[in-house]
């Protein structure tokens, strides 16, 4: 006979859901959602329904924002000329991280990827032509994925942007800090190269 509750197995599943979670966090998860008391627990569902519901997207750059514009787009100090397109909200988080960047950024929320069916249509690609009409923006770096979709998207959108006289960089790839070459494919290595710089 197995041990099998059917609201723990629920909670367990739900976890399992997430991106990158396995079966054993998904039940740690679950325990540890089960050891809360009765207070915490609403607390952690109130605060996943509040996300939910309160989180949308800026109406400028599609990242996410709890009002009408994030706090990037509302920012005063930011370079408006300069726009760095990511696929995912949490790559924006990835760049703030590096404290190097300081324009503004687009949200694609994907990538073209004709194997899952999303076209250019599907991503937030009329959103970011649309920004470009003013002639504030003199940049558009491109910071997809080093994907075969993030790629695909880069090609896409820079082919839409050359002729509004935009610039237009992609991010330099390549070899990471305290890797060793010899265990680098091809692709990583020639992006390497081509984003070399002096030294």
């Amino acid at each position: 006979m197995g041990y099998n509750l059917a609201p723990l197995q629920n909670l367990i599943d739900h976890f399992e859901r997430m991106q990158g979670v396995g079966h054993k966090t998904a039940q740690r998860m679950a325990f540890y959602v089960l050891g809360l008391s009765d207070a915490e627990a609403q607390d952690f569902a109130k605060a996943i329904t509040d996300a939910h519901t309160k989180i949308k997207q800026c109406k400028v750059c599609c990242n996410l924002a709890d009002d009408e514009l994030c706090p990037i787009c509302k920012s005063n100090v930011r370079d408006k000329s300069v726009i760095c397109v990511v696929e995912d909200p949490r790559d924006v988080a990835a760049i703030e991280r590096t404290h190097e960047y300081n324009g503004v950024y687009h949200v694609l929320h994907g990538a073209i990827s004709p194997m899952d069916n999303i076209g250019p249509d599907q991503i937030r690609i009329k959103e970011l032509v649309a920004r470009l009409g003013d002639d504030t923006v003199e940049e558009v770096i491109m910071a997809t994925n080093p994907t075969v979709e993030g790629e695909a998207t880069a090609m896409y959108i820079s082919r839409l942007l050359k002729p509004m006289g935009i610039t237009v960089s992609r991010l330099a790839y390549g070899v990471p800090v305290g890797a060793d070459l010899e265990y680098a494919d091809e692709v990583t290595l020639s992006r390497a190269l081509e984003g070399r710089s002096l030294i």
